[in-house]
């Protein structure tokens, strides 16, 4: 939640962290050029993108080799598309969930925790013997991830200058469908007979998630508290240090002095902003913006990822594609997945917004 979303909010006095203040740090953090702390936000925080694509692709990988004799778990083709929704559902309760944690307790110590309930969750999916404990981990990674976009979304748009912002989402959202090719590819060599035996290497493809998930985690506990987030909660004088110390990176980084911010805001500090505050603002103040941004949600949370957690079972019942051979078209769906961004993202600018998603949701399907 950003700091004019926050002000606009209808709310009550029982929300206030203190009284009405007036501040200039959303302008210097919009002023700073592009440095390695800005780098380090996009390593730290925006590979969550290339987790939630790993993951999503690795079930519909090795999806086809669950449902095989001697794959140790005795799943069928169902139960594959069940472990999807279940993921799905994980994902959008997670958001829901640690949305409003991030809300009231930070960024970072939320950004934290939800990797770590990713990293062990898949772990734990790596050791899966029966369906009902593949469907318990499948749900709590989905969690996982789904608490990763609320944590990290409003952190990197706090972080991140306006004027780059656009497109710094979609870099980081494309991310999705690198670590999707990435995840299929290193499948290919997991589900190979040749190296790993039939009950082994799919175990493995999760463990790979887990020690992305891990590197991330080092990286990410040097990026700080959202600014934006702590003045908004009362914390005005942490605020100005982590700024301070941010913009003394910046110029030690570029060489060169930074201009002085020349505008402010006022904000009307709060402790939590309510989740039912949000849902009312939503639907009574821009009720026709909530439901297309719900219509489009369902759209990619529900019917994309049920298409693409059953691809591998549908190429190797419908077209007789051979378990270890699925991974290898799963990179190409994902290599043109990965393009679609770069190729007609900048079309969104030109044509607009609303022909470029009908058309692109009419082209897809």
């Amino acid at each position: 939640m950003d700091e004019a979303t926050a002000r606009d909010l209808p709310g009550r006095d029982d929300n206030r962290a203190g009284g009405v203040v007036r501040t200039a740090i959303p302008a210097r953090l919009d002023r700073l050029p592009w440095a390695r702390f800005h780098w380090m936000i996009i390593i730290g925080l925006g590979t969550v993108w290339i987790l939630d694509g790993l993951e999503v692709t690795m079930v519909g990988a090795v999806g086809s080799r669950l449902t095989e004799d001697g794959s140790g778990i005795a799943l069928s083709s169902a139960d594959i598309g069940t472990a999807a929704a279940i993921y799905v559902l994980g994902a959008c309760l997670g958001a829901l969930f640690f949305g409003q944690l991030t809300d009231r307790f930070g960024r970072k110590k939320l950004f934290i925790l939800t990797l770590g309930v990713y990293i062990t969750a898949t772990t734990l999916t790596a050791f899966s013997w029966t369906p009902w404990f593949f469907f318990l981990t499948r749900f709590f990674t989905g969690a996982g991830i789904g608490g990763e976009y609320a944590a990290i979304n409003s952190a990197v748009d706090e972080l991140i200058p306006a004027r780059v912002r656009g497109r710094v989402d979609l870099i980081i959202n494309g991310t999705y469908w690198a670590g999707s090719a990435a995840g299929s590819g290193l499948t290919v060599f997991f589900l190979s007979e040749h190296y790993f035996a039939a009950d082994v290497g799919w175990r493995l493809s999760f463990g790979l998630g887990a020690l992305l998930g891990l590197v991330i985690l080092i990286v990410r506990r040097h990026v700080p508290e959202s600014p934006r987030w702590l003045f908004i909660h009362g914390q005005a004088d942490e605020a100005e240090r982590i700024v301070g110390d941010i913009e003394t990176s910046v110029e030690a980084d570029t060489g060169q002095p930074l201009p002085p911010a020349t505008s402010s805001i006022t904000v009307r500090q709060r402790q939590v902003i309510p989740l039912r505050t949000i849902a009312e603002t939503a639907f009574r103040t821009y009720p026709r913006r909530a439901v297309l941004g719900l219509a489009l949600f369902i759209g990619q949370a529900f019917l994309y990822n049920a298409f693409t957690f059953d691809l591998g079972t549908m190429l190797t019942t419908f077209y007789d594609v051979k378990s270890s051979a699925v991974p290898v078209f799963l990179v190409v769906y994902a290599l043109g997945n990965c393009a679609g961004p770069l190729l007609l993202g900048p079309l969104f600018d030109t044509v607009g917004r609303k022909p470029m998603i009908a058309g692109t949701y009419l082209a897809g399907n």
